[in-house]
């Protein structure tokens, strides 16, 4: 089923059910208390449980002028029911010694007041309907989440991972909703069946005892104490006793245990009559304990926590809603009279906020703009450019709102004329398939005969406003147009940052390349692996700088940075001495994590690619195979590695290292020692192992066009095979 299918259900179930749940959620928190204060009386005895029935009958004997009954309450207090000094009394007594040790309480009005809001609403019989359809309702709203939260997390395995922060109401609404899934529906599906039974749709099954009387012997006559049935069962299993009314044989000990029912000759202590609890009962009570926590402090604080997220759950599930709502489309001309169309993939609201922001833009430049879902695409008859801007979803899937755009594309989609396109990505780094939907529609578009390619996909992680503007500026130019997007101040905010100190520095003796060789100890204790990164925001901006990152032996960061001469980060770490400090966060990205599990791994890289590397094969204590290549300018720029990369050598942790220098010497690019090493290549990748590419875009097109080529000569198969597999993992810039 589609992820449509599961929103609309949750939220459909959600406006149909909200105030019941609401009321019902708050009373329930309210009873909550009741089952713990009632637990925390002192009216059970250390190791009361332990006792037996005889035991007990003993130590009430003759305590009182006539015992009627002796029973044990859902917290495992013992009261009995006699007649005394004073006539008829109920109370608390000490299984101990048969002692009255409290007086029974009657029920606080709070807890009445919210026992009946809870059950009925005041209204009788349809407020119990009403409260019960809320309870069924909010089972299947607990599935219908449950399966919202498969589709962002990819799939089952991944339920409980961390998760990718975007927002606040929507992060929490998944984090709360995990947490208390199990709390919600035990009380949702105990709620309906004590519901059901209460309309008598389940029926209730009563006990019957068949005894003879008239076969009933008074003799031989024995004590109490000497019951073998009595003697048999302690208090842990009691859960009443009703004595004989006379001396008449007929008349008898009706004993209640947890799961059966005897009838015992109050002379002799014989079964006259023993009958289990039906199935019915037994669930019933179960469930009612279930609901309402009574007899244990732990499940009634459990409960009333899940109860307390109810009112969260509707307030931040409307306000979702509405936000996914609030980029209102507005189209002033026809599509089939615009130049420009704009398709938006969004699954929260907030890349549709960004494609809005393009499309106000051009029709501020008097220019015919068309914006719409990815779902919708159409013919557009006078389109000349096409803009798609979409979000990925969970592990690499289509928003909900884009999931039909494949099929449309290829069965209907049939443009009068030539076009160009461009693909922007959002996504998060968090997130191993990062922004795969957009490479995937930008391969799907760039197969059109009509279409031309016009920037290569562009990438934003995080919602950065800077990193998107960073692509209307050449996809403005190339139209022939002048745009400079306004910045909405609650489009994204900073996100909170800590201190990273310089505890070594390396400056590379080759003036060209301008490159440093970081080493920063962190304020804290936060987890990183090589191949995350650093985030680094510039002054008055709100877009971070990411850095791929190597982990030292030390446990610190290591970072390798070319100065550019614009470049406001990078002049800011390339002038950090040691004992200097600057601001950031890291950002775990997965996706290039060390393969724990292939035998051999080929790094590739160019330039600074190497600082996670460096980390990588810096903790690789398992002797694990990894061939390095390395492309640089010339051999000096090999200086600052050169340590770490020979004393790997040495130790076994690097298997072997193959440089390429463009400047000096062969003057030849990494991508040439791949194509030179294909038949060793082709076997890495035969046999599971792994190929990891770090460093400029540049590299990057220029090595995957060489792999892909050796693949399909060698393997016949295509990079994207390899890709698929997560045999090839990719961090350029």
């Amino acid at each position: 089923m589609t992820i449509s299918f599961w929103r609309y259900s949750h939220l459909v179930l959600a406006i149909s059910s909200s105030l019941f749940l609401l009321i019902a959620s708050i009373t329930g928190v309210i009873l909550a208390f009741e089952p713990i204060i009632e637990k925390a009386q002192p009216y059970q005895p250390s190791g009361a449980s332990e006792l037996t029935i005889a035991e007990l009958l003993s130590n009430i004997d003759g305590k009182y002028e006539e015992v009627l009954s002796i029973s044990s309450d859902k917290n495992g207090f013992i009261t009995a029911s006699v007649i005394g000094k004073n006539g008829s009394e109920n109370f608390y007594i000490d299984p101990f010694t048969g002692e009255k040790i409290g007086e029974l309480k009657e029920k606080a009005a709070i807890f009445n007041f919210a026992t009946s809001l809870h059950r009925s609403l005041f209204l009788g019989t349809i407020g119990r309907f009403f409260i019960g359809l809320a309870s069924f309702l909010l089972f299947l709203m607990a599935t219908s989440g449950v399966a919202l939260i498969l589709r962002r997390q990819g799939g089952i395995k991944q339920f409980f991972n961390k998760l990718v922060k975007t927002s606040f109401l929507h992060d929490y609404h998944t984090i709360l909703g995990r947490l208390a899934l199990i709390p919600l529906i035990v009380i949702s599906l105990s709620g309906t069946y004590l519901s059901l039974l209460r309309f008598s749709i389940i029926p209730e099954e009563n006990i019957s005892h068949a005894v003879d009387y008239d076969a009933i012997e008074a003799s031989p006559k024995i004590s109490t104490a000497d019951f073998k049935v009595f003697n048999q069962n302690t208090l842990e299993n009691f859960r009443s006793i009703e004595f004989p009314f006379s001396d008449d044989v007929e008349d008898y000990f009706l004993l209640k245990l947890k799961k059966k029912e005897v009838i015992v000759n109050q002379f002799t202590g014989e079964a006259l009559s023993e009958q289990p609890y039906p199935f019915v009962a037994l669930f019933s009570e179960l469930a009612m304990m279930l609901h309402t926590g009574q007899g244990t402090i732990l499940w009634s604080v459990v409960l009333g926590l899940a109860s307390l997220t109810l009112p969260f759950f509707i307030y931040s599930g409307f306000a979702i809603t509405l936000k996914r709502r609030a980029a209102k489309i507005k189209n002033p001309y026809p599509k089939d009279q615009c130049k420009y169309v704009i398709l938006v993939g969004s699954e929260g609201g907030t890349t549709r906020k960004y494609a809005k922001l393009l499309h106000d833009q051009l029709l501020a430049a008097k220019q015919t703009s068309y914006l719409t879902d990815m779902n919708k695409l159409s013919h557009f008859k006078k389109m000349e450019h096409l803009v798609v801007i979409t979000a990925t979803y969970g592990q690499g899937e289509a928003p909900s709102n884009a999931d039909k755009f494949k099929k449309l594309f290829i069965k209907d989609f049939r443009p009068k004329n030539d076009f160009t396109f461009s693909v922007v990505g959002f996504g998060s780094l968090a997130y191993p398939e990062f922004c795969k939907f957009a490479f995937d529609t930008d391969d799907l578009l760039r197969k059109h005969p009509l279409s031309t390619q016009l920037l290569e996909v562009h990438t934003v992680n995080n919602q950065s406003f800077e990193a998107f503007s960073e692509w209307v500026n050449p996809w403005a130019e190339k139209v022939g147009l002048t745009i400079e997007l306004p910045k909405p101040d609650n489009l994204i905010a900073r996100k909170k940052t800590q201190k990273f100190t310089v505890v070594n520095r390396a400056i590379s003796s080759n003036v060209e390349d301008n490159t440093a060789l970081i080493e920063l100890k962190q304020e804290g204790n936060k987890k990183f692996e090589s191949g995350d990164l650093l985030a680094i925001y510039p002054e008055n901006s709100t877009r971070e700088r990411l850095y791929s990152l190597g982990k030292s032996k030390d446990g610190n960061l290591l970072l390798s940075v070319k100065k550019h001469e614009l470049g406001l980060c990078s002049t800011l770490l390339h002038e950090l001495k040691i004992g200097d400090s600057l601001e950031g966060f890291l950002l775990e990205n997965k996706a290039f994590h060390f393969p724990k599990k292939a035998k051999r791994t080929i790094m590739i890289s160019n330039g600074t690619g190497i600082a996670p590397f460096l980390g990588m094969i810096n903790r690789n204590g398992r002797a694990h195979e990894i061939h390095l290549y390395w492309g640089g300018r010339t051999g000096n720029s090999f200086d600052i590695y050169k340590e770490t990369i020979e004393g790997a050598l040495a130790d076994n942790q690097l298997t072997t290292f193959k440089p390429a220098y463009s400047r000096c010497c062969d003057k030849i690019y990494v991508q040439s020692l791949i194509e030179k090493d294909a038949p060793f290549i082709t076997e890495t990748l035969k046999e599971n192992g792994t190929i990891m590419i770090c460093g400029s875009i540049t590299m990057q097109k220029g090595v995957t066009q060489v792999l892909d080529q050796i693949c399909q000569k060698h393997n016949n198969q295509s990079l994207s095979f390899y890709q698929n597999r997560k045999q090839i993992k990719l961090d350029c810039y």
